[in-house]
C-alpha cells in the first residue's frame, strides 16, 4: 500500500477528489485492522469512520506524504481512546440490586455466565484477564510475557473487567 498510498496522497492533496475517495477506500481495511487492536469491538466502526473523516478534512496539512500510514494509525488510536473514555464515565450500579441479582442464581449458573462473558471478550482482553485474575500473574509478569507497557496492561485489564461486568449485569457501562 505504501507506494500507491503515497501517490494517492499527493494527488488528493492537490485537490483530486477521486484520489481522496480511492485513498480512503483503500486505507479503510488497514484502519479497521488497527482499530481492532486498540478499540472495544463495539467501537471499531465508529473509530474508523471518525478517523477517515479527520483524514479527509486534514490531509492537506500532512507535510510528508510518506508518513501517511503512521499518521492514519495515530488518528485511529486517538479516536479509540476518545471513544473509550466514555467507558469509564458511568453511574455506579446499585450494589443491593447487583447482589440480589446474583444471590438468586446457583453457582453453576454463575460459572456458566462467567464463561460466556469471558468467551465474549476480544482475544487480547481475554488473555490479560486470564493471566491476572486466574493465573494471578503480576502486572510486571504480564508486561514481560505479552511485551506490553504497564499502562497498556492496566488499561486492558480495566477494560476487560468492565466488559465482563457489563456482560454479567446486562447494564451498558459504555453509554
Amino acid at each position: 500500500m505504501a507506494a500507491r498510498a503515497h501517490h494517492l496522497v499527493v494527488r488528493a492533496q492537490g485537490g483530486d477528489a477521486a484520489a481522496l475517495e480511492q485513498l480512503l477506500s483503500e486505507c479503510r481495511l488497514d484502519a479497521r485492522r488497527y482499530a481492532a487492536r486498540h478499540c472495544v469491538t463495539s467501537e471499531i466502526d465508529d473509530a474508523v469512520q471518525e478517523a477517515l473523516l479527520i483524514v479527509a478534512r486534514r490531509l492537506h496539512a500532512l507535510e510528508a506524504a510518506t508518513s501517511f500510514a503512521s499518521w492514519l494509525f495515530t488518528i485511529v488510536r486517538r479516536e479509540c481512546r476518545r471513544l473509550s473514555r466514555k467507558v469509564f464515565i458511568h453511574e455506579e450500579l446499585d450494589e443491593e440490586k447487583f447482589e440480589a441479582r446474583f444471590a438468586a442464581r446457583s453457582t453453576g449458573e454463575l460459572r456458566s455466565e462467567l464463561l460466556y462473558a469471558l468467551d465474549s471478550l476480544p482475544a487480547h482482553y481475554l488473555e490479560i484477564i486470564l493471566l491476572r485474575d486466574f493465573e494471578e500473574a503480576t502486572i510486571s509478569e504480564i508486561c514481560e510475557q505479552l511485551g506490553i507497557s504497564v499502562a497498556t496492561a492496566k488499561a486492558r485489564l480495566r477494560r476487560a473487567r468492565l466488559l465482563v461486568r457489563e456482560y454479567l449485569t446486562g447494564v451498558d457501562l459504555t453509554a
